[in-house]
């Protein structure tokens, strides 16, 4: 029986998807995020941006064949969900509990991230 598994590569392209697309929709819907998550504008538009470039990046990653670089960008994923529950936790902004939520499922889908790139086993094995 096949077990099917992505390779560290189709984990990054993933992660660039997710982030970039993620990224536009902070951007592009910034007051939208403002009224019903109580992300202000001006920081939604900052982590869209980034998110772009962060995708740009990580896509870049998807293009090189280098379990090191799968490693470090997983490393810094990690970060990036420890920042995400700082910053539920200090209360930098008056978030909604839609924005609780938001903060904690995007950790969660970058958590999902983490584990696939560190495992990241390149082809399917036989069970």
């Amino acid at each position: 029986m096949l077990s099917p598994r992505l390779s560290q590569r189709q984990t990054l392209q993933l992660d660039a998807v997710a982030s970039g697309g993620l990224g536009l929709l902070l951007a592009v819907l910034a007051p939208l995020a403002d009224d019903q998550l109580g992300l202000p504008t001006g920081l939604s538009i900052g982590l869209g941006i980034f998110l772009v470039a962060w995708a740009a990046f990580v896509g870049w990653a998807s293009t090189r064949d280098s379990a090191a670089l799968t490693k470090e960008i997983a490393l810094l994923n990690v970060g990036w969900v420890v920042a995400s529950l700082v910053f539920i936790a200090a209360q930098v902004v008056d978030l909604t509990g839609l924005g609780v939520g938001f903060v904690v499922l995007q950790a969660l889908a970058v958590t999902g991230f983490v584990v696939l790139q560190w495992t990241g086993v390149s082809k399917p094995v036989t069970a």
